[in-house]
């Protein structure tokens, strides 16, 4: 099978040769520097080009983000610089930028895609993560109950704005599948009600997530801290799977997977235990093969790698990767 046989196929829970071999997220540069350091060649740059030299699947992500380098707004978690909807409509002409010159820049990958070799995911913001980004978590909470038309405002934008990228996109081709950045969980659960998403956010995923069906794309929702209680939700709007599956945050894959038999899932590694030696690694690998064996599953570092890692404990944990999807070490 090629890179994107397998994929598709393990994530529509069919038997594969091996399971895909991949580092979701890219590495910290904290991470990076330190492995230069001890071995790790410098003329390799690119996310890409690390897989390769590494010996994972290779794919390239594509993110479209809402912002312009000149908006002070950073993107997620602080204080934003939207507190009402006069602010949002002064500050639109400069969101929204226009990406076709990334867009075009894709056309090459979606061929190379065509013909098995990589991967190509693209990674929109999400209807939780965007008002963040401009208000800052606290604003957006009271904006819930007290400025209801901001938010739809800024939604109705949002939402324009992606399905107006998918359809440029679907002009080249089809990327694999598309993630929402969302981050809209923490260790203790979601961060908005039930009632608050149904109102706010499911309007807009739904044609969202519509239309990247209509392309052939998996939709993933990427959401840090404990996605448990989310799920349910996420999948009545039609969303496919979730990643990183933050073993710290008290998520248990297992425990999804009995719940939603055809949820796709992507990390779930506790990248906690890499400085532990090669039996606590090989020990995390035991924990995750009973979701193994369920399918629909691609075991991954559960966020970055982070720069407490020696290139040596990650070449052990490569070792057990490799072992434990199935596949021939290079």
């Amino acid at each position: 099978m090629n890179h994107v046989e397998r994929f598709r196929a393990t994530m529509a829970f069919e038997e594969v040769d091996r399971l895909p071999r991949w580092e979701w997220a890219m590495w910290w540069d904290l991470t990076l520097d330190r492995w230069r350091n001890e071995g790790l060649p410098s003329c390799l740059k690119t996310v890409f080009e690390i897989h390769d030299y590494f010996g994972l699947d290779p794919y390239i992500q594509f993110w479209f983000s809402t912002t312009d380098p000149t908006i002070e707004a950073t993107q997620h978690h602080v204080e934003g610089i939207v507190s009402d909807l006069d602010d949002y409509m002064r500050l639109r002409p400069k969101l929204f930028p226009d990406h076709s010159e990334a867009i075009q820049g894709m056309a090459p990958w979606l061929e190379r895609q065509r013909t098995g070799c990589v991967v190509v995911w693209i990674t929109l913001e999400g209807f939780f993560w965007f008002p963040r980004t401009l208000m800052g978590f606290t604003n957006l909470m009271l904006a819930f109950h007290d400025q209801p038309e901001l938010i739809h405002r800024i939604n109705k934008d949002l939402l324009e704005f992606n399905l107006d990228l998918l359809a440029k996109i679907a002009r080249i081709g089809e990327p694999t599948f598309l993630t929402l950045a969302e981050d809209m969980s923490y260790n203790h659960g979601p961060m908005i009600s039930g009632r608050c998403r149904d109102a706010f956010l499911a309007p807009y995923y739904r044609p969202l997530v519509e239309r990247a069906k209509e392309m052939g794309m998996l939709a993933i929702v990427d959401t840090d801290g404990d996605v448990t209680n989310l799920a349910p939700w996420l999948r009545s709007v039609g969303i496919d799977g979730v990643l990183p599956l933050e073993r710290q945050a008290g998520v248990d894959a297992l425990r999804l997977r009995g719940e939603f038999p055809d949820l796709c899932m992507i990390g779930h590694y506790d990248k906690m235990v890499m400085t532990h030696g090669e039996q606590a690694m090989r020990s995390e690998f035991e924990r995750l093969v009973p979701v193994i064996k369920t399918g629909g599953f691609i075991p991954s570092v559960d966020h970055q790698t982070p720069p407490g890692v020696s290139l040596s404990e990650y070449r052990t944990y490569l070792g057990l990767l490799t072992e434990y999807t199935g596949g021939r070490a290079c």
